[in-house]
């Protein structure tokens, strides 16, 4: 099992946020367990371009990987400010640096996020989960 970073925000969906105590701007990935259930990831697309207002829940991307294809849901809502061409170019780096290179986009946003679970509740759903 991989580590789980304390200081991410996490979804139901396996994606994660960072920079939510930094202010109204976010940062959002797929986590490491939802990369090693994928297996080796072959395409990365994140639909909305930059200035798309996006909402929390809604279809965004999708990951595609030598074993299926998998959506990529917002995890908050807000305007995407910045798409990760790096991992467009080299989708591998979501298995080799989920939590660092391999992030997706970047939101600024409006509201107030809901429905995000802390590391441990994360933990908690993916020691559940096969």
């Amino acid at each position: 099992m991989s580590t789980i970073p304390e200081d991410l925000s996490y979804t139901k969906e396996h994606e994660w946020v960072a920079g939510l105590d930094d202010g109204l701007t976010v940062t959002v990935g797929i986590t490491a367990y939802a990369a090693e259930q994928l297996g080796d990831v072959v395409y990365v697309e994140v639909h909305p371009e930059v200035g798309s207002t996006i909402t929390a829940g809604d279809a965004v991307g999708e990951v595609e990987s030598t074993k299926s294809v998998s959506d990529i849901f917002a995890p908050v809502s807000g305007e995407i400010v910045e798409i990760n061409q790096a991992v467009a170019d080299e989708p591998s780096l979501i298995n080799s640096d989920p939590y660092g290179e391999g992030w997706l986009f970047r939101v600024r946003v409006e509201g107030e996020p809901e429905d995000l679970l802390s590391a441990a509740e994360y933990a908690a759903l993916t020691s559940g989960e096969s």
